[in-house]
This record gives C-alpha cells, sequence and structure tokens, in this order.
C-alpha cells in the first residue's frame, strides 16, 4: 500500500462505501449474529435493576462484531450445526466488551465510540466489578461448548490481554520501546481474541487440524493489521469518526507504531521525548501530533499493516473458496479502509 486512506468514502473490492463491504462480510453468518445479539440483550433482563442498567449501556454499542463474525466465519469450513460456534462467538464478544471497560477505566477514558464510558457515568469502581462480571460470564459460554482445548485457549487469551494492558502501563511514556516489544504488546491486547476467534470457531466446527492452523494464522494476522490501523487512527482520524479524542495515545503516552516510525525516521529530533517528559505540555503534545502525522510517516504505518493483511490473505488462499472465505477476504481490506 503505497498511501493511507483518505478521509473520503472508501471503496472495498468493488463496495461503495466500507459499511456496504460489512454488510457482505457478514451476510453468511447474519442469522448467527443476530442470535448472538439476542443473548446478549437478553442478559440486560437480570434481578438487579443497577446491575441491569450497567448492562444496558455496555452491550448496546456500535460495535462492528468484527471478532463474532470471525468465530461463525471460521465455523464454515466444515459441516457442522453452528451452535456451538454461536455460543462461542458470544463469549468473545463479552470477553472484548469486558476487556473494552477495564481498559477505559486503568486509562480514565471518558468516551468509548461516542459515548460515555462505564467510568465515566457510574465510577471507576462499578465499572471494574462490571468488567469482572462480563468475564466471568462468558467463561461460562465457553464452558458450555464441552471442548477443553477451546476452554483451554479462552483462559490463555484472558491472561494475554492482562498481561498486555499491565505492560502497556508499566511503559507508559517511554519512548525507548522497540517495534518488537510494540509487537508483542498488541498481540496480547488485541490479536490474542482475533486468534482466539478464528481458532475456536474453526475447531468447534471440527474442522481438520491444517484448516485449525490456517484460521489461527489468519486470526493473528488480521488483528496485527487491525490494531495498527487502529494506532493510525488515532493520528489521522477524525474525533466523530473514531469515536473518541485524537491523539489519545499519545496523551496517554501509548507508544505506538507512528510515533516508533517517526522516532526511527528522525532520530534527532527530541520532541516527543520532550512530550512524555512533561505530559502537561499541550505546545508539546501539538508539535508531536504534528511529527508522527506527518505523510510519510502515516503510509509508512500503513505499509506495515499492509504486511500483516499480506500475511491473513496468504493463509486464507488455502482453504477452500466459498462464502466465508469470501468474507474473510473482504474483511481484511475493509480493516484497513475502516475509518472506526
Amino acid at each position: 500500500m503505497s498511501t493511507q486512506p483518505s478521509s473520503e468514502v472508501q471503496s472495498v473490492n468493488g463496495f461503495d462505501s466500507p459499511s456496504d463491504a460489512l454488510a457482505y462480510i457478514h451476510s453468511p453468518v447474519v442469522q448467527g449474529l443476530e442470535r448472538v445479539k439476542t443473548s446478549l440483550r437478553d442478559m440486560v433482563n437480570h434481578k438487579s435493576p443497577f446491575l441491569a442498567q450497567l448492562l444496558d449501556h455496555a452491550l448496546e454499542t456500535k460495535g462492528k462484531r468484527v471478532r463474532p463474525t470471525l468465530t461463525l466465519l471460521a465455523a464454515g469450513f466444515h459441516p457442522n450445526d453452528g451452535k456451538r460456534a454461536e455460543t462461542m462467538a458470544t463469549a468473545v464478544e463479552l470477553l472484548h466488551i469486558a476487556s473494552l471497560i477495564h481498559d477505559d477505566t486503568v486509562d480514565q477514558s471518558e468516551v468509548r465510540r461516542g459515548r460515555a464510558t462505564i467510568s465515566k457515568v457510574w465510577g471507576g469502581n462499578a465499572a471494574v466489578v462490571l468488567g469482572d462480571y462480563l468475564f466471568a460470564t462468558s467463561a461460562t459460554y465457553v464452558c458450555d461448548t464441552g471442548n477443553i482445548r477451546v476452554i483451554r485457549r479462552f483462559a490463555e487469551t484472558i491472561k494475554e490481554l492482562s498481561s498486555g494492558e499491565m505492560e502497556e502501563m508499566v511503559v507508559r511514556y517511554d519512548a525507548e520501546q522497540s517495534r518488537e516489544q510494540y509487537f508483542t504488546r498488541i498481540y496480547e491486547k488485541t490479536a490474542s481474541l482475533f486468534t482466539t476467534a478464528t481458532e475456536s470457531g474453526a475447531v468447534l466446527s471440527d474442522a481438520p487440524e491444517s484448516t485449525v492452523k490456517l484460521l489461527r494464522d489468519y486470526g493473528y494476522s488480521l488483528g496485527m493489521a487491525f490494531q495498527i490501523v487502529d494506532d493510525i487512527l488515532d493520528v489521522e482520524g477524525l474525533t466523530d469518526e473514531i469515536g473518541k479524542p485524537v491523539g489519545n495515545d499519545l496523551r496517554h503516552g501509548v507508544l505506538t507504531l507512528p510515533m516508533i516510525l517517526a522516532l526511527e525516521r528522525w532520530p534527532d529530533s527530541t520532541v516527543i521525548r520532550d512530550y512524555f517528559a512533561e505530559p502537561s505540555d499541550e505546545t508539546l503534545l501539538e508539535s508531536a501530533m504534528e511529527l508522527i502525522s506527518d505523510p510519510k510517516v502515516i503510509t509508512d504505518s500503513y505499509a506495515v499493516a499492509e504486511q500483516y493483511c499480506q500475511s491473513a490473505r496468504d493463509s486464507i488462499m488455502e482453504l477452500p473458496k466459498n462464502r466465508s472465505r469470501d468474507s474473510l477476504e473482504a474483511l481484511i481490506d475493509y480493516v484497513v479502509v475502516r475509518r472506526s
């Protein structure tokens, strides 16, 4: 990819817009996704009015449901009734939502997807407990699959998510991190759940091990690309598009790929390090944002994302061509051109 997508409406494999592409991606599993959404909505009917209020706010999101979609699509390469994959897809989405709630609480974020966060409205204590409740609930869904391999992988994913968040906390405002440290962190915080989504969908469809490996590799590469694009959008997106303030990562001292590439491209510049040393200095913040939003940096960042996209593409090209594979292919392009 030679240039980054602009803020104009993008075409995705012949579709007029990313939203049209997303509808196409969902189409093979739209009924399964509806059942997942029903399961999530049913959770809101809790006997505790306060918990029901929190659940209603947390579960009624504008998210794209990418992770449960991956689980359902990954189950589409071997004959099965789809029930266990739908159960797992629900668990995957609950785990994702729980991790966002905890992340927002740790980061003291006030907005997520254009809405006030749980911690902003009800306080950090309520947010932490709600996140714990959703973590536990997601685990009960995984247990309902009855597959010990999937249960173990899910538990490992929770460990990885926690490890990634802890590492991010430890290295905040540290400009001396390497690309390798960054890639490890975004695997744990994001790509680990993508990997679990695709691997578990394949396993629960009783697919052969060769298919499971290809889909696991696809999930890993797609998840890495997804997070890199997220980090790019934090620099060159618009607040209305990404649903949170632009430059949020920089403000919180989270070193992302655009910052690493800017430091590599201009090693004599001290502006990012200076801002990390004085994070209350708004002038330094503006200077650092100007540096990392340079078109050369953005283009180079998208090029790294495209490398992971190509790896994802290579993985599924070995799978039999069907509507699930078509959607997985379209999802690769969607990940790069999306604006939220």
